[in-house]
């Protein structure tokens, strides 16, 4: 798919995309091998390739499915304010010690949020225990974008789990996407020691810099973040405070042991909402010093939606990624980048197969 084709394309803001379905959802555009002397081994991987994009393909037609009806709407206290906060939850009630998945919604959702619903679907297929908070629900209120209260409850919804469930300590697993993706990345650096693995999808990780991006694309983004940070994130003031302690930057340092997996999709920021320049800045700030990418090389990706030619062979297969095909990889110590062919976006199976085989050391 060229760029003219992917700008004719509607990708959804961060609310709007936790509506679609949770696989792989993008036309394909088959190819016919005419040469009568391709391998056989080609031939089977291009098969493969077809089965999983058709596939995922199929799957865009279908609606959001609901929360399964095994998922339940609890409450649980969160030691921030001594408050009952809701979360959806799932425990199959086995006596055998399970994985926990913390699933946080986006932007703009709440623990309801429908496209989250893959997550409980993942979980009781594979019978892990599964908590999905509100954390004081959508970015714009003082209450919620990161806040101290918002720590906590994240904190807390892993200890009520852990109370009332058999968790395996050593596979506890957070996810998000967009806002979430955003929290998964706070997470990591605010609670290092309670993650096997994260996994971060098209994050938001400095807001001063992407209420900057919002303002200048008149995305409504910009005016939450105005609201949270009780003003204008100028240089120098109150707000750009607030942002800074907020950020998944500030913190992402403290991340450097955990397994985190940052992702995003090569035309976010043009047609979705948060440049990939927030996850590749993320990766370099838990990367060592040899495996960073350069500012040059950054702008290139975000304003380009190319990979830069001295970077193009740092790529491989990952039938996980189905018809969102891995563009760009790189990894450092505990930590892995990949950027794929897609926007605004989360592939629900490359994350969740991803964090299954992930342990706690």
């Amino acid at each position: 798919m060229n760029e003219s084709e992917w700008e004719r394309r509607r990708i959804a803001e961060p609310d709007q995309t936790m509506n679609q379905q949770s696989q792989p959802d993008v036309e394909v555009e088959g190819r016919r091998a005419s040469a009568p002397w391709v391998s056989l081994g080609a031939l089977a991987c291009f098969c493969l390739w077809a089965f999983a994009a058709t596939a995922a393909a199929a799957e865009k037609k279908a609606k959001p499915k609901p929360w399964p009806e095994a998922v339940q709407d609890i409450r649980y206290p969160s030691a921030a304010d001594n408050t009952d906060q809701p979360a959806l939850y799932y425990d199959s009630g086995s006596k055998k010690k399970r994985p926990l998945l913390v699933a946080l919604h986006s932007w703009s959702g709440n623990y309801k949020q429908t496209a989250g619903s893959a997550y409980g679907r993942w979980c009781i297929e594979h019978d892990w225990v599964m908590i999905h908070p509100n954390f004081r629900g959508p970015n714009w209120t003082p209450q919620a974008m990161g806040s101290e209260l918002v720590v906590q409850d994240i904190i807390s919804a892993v200890d009520y789990a852990k109370a009332n469930a058999a968790v395996d300590e050593k596979r506890i697993y957070l996810v998000g996407v967009s806002g979430g993706g955003y929290g998964s990345l706070l997470m990591a650096g605010r609670a290092p020691e309670i993650w096997a693995a994260v996994s971060s999808w098209v994050p938001i990780s400095d807001l001063k810099a992407w209420h900057q991006e919002c303002r200048k694309a008149k995305r409504k983004y910009a005016d939450n973040i105005v609201k949270a940070a009780g003003g204008t994130p100028e240089d120098g003031s109150a707000a750009e405070e607030e942002c800074r302690r907020r950020s998944a930057s500030t913190y992402l340092p403290r991340a450097k042991g955990v397994t985190l997996d940052i992702n995003a999709g090569i035309h976010d920021g043009h047609t979705g909402s948060v440049p990939v320049s927030h996850t590749l800045n993320a990766f370099n700030l838990v990367a060592a010093e040899k495996d960073r990418l350069t500012t040059e090389q950054i702008d290139f990706f975000t304003t380009k939606r190319k990979v830069p030619g001295a970077l193009a062979g740092e790529k491989e297969m990952d039938w996980t990624y189905g018809s969102r095909p891995v563009l760009f990889r790189r990894k450092s110590g505990a930590a892995r980048v990949t950027i794929f062919e897609g926007g605004h976006e989360i592939v629900h199976e490359a994350a969740l197969k991803w964090l299954a085989k992930q342990r706690k050391k």
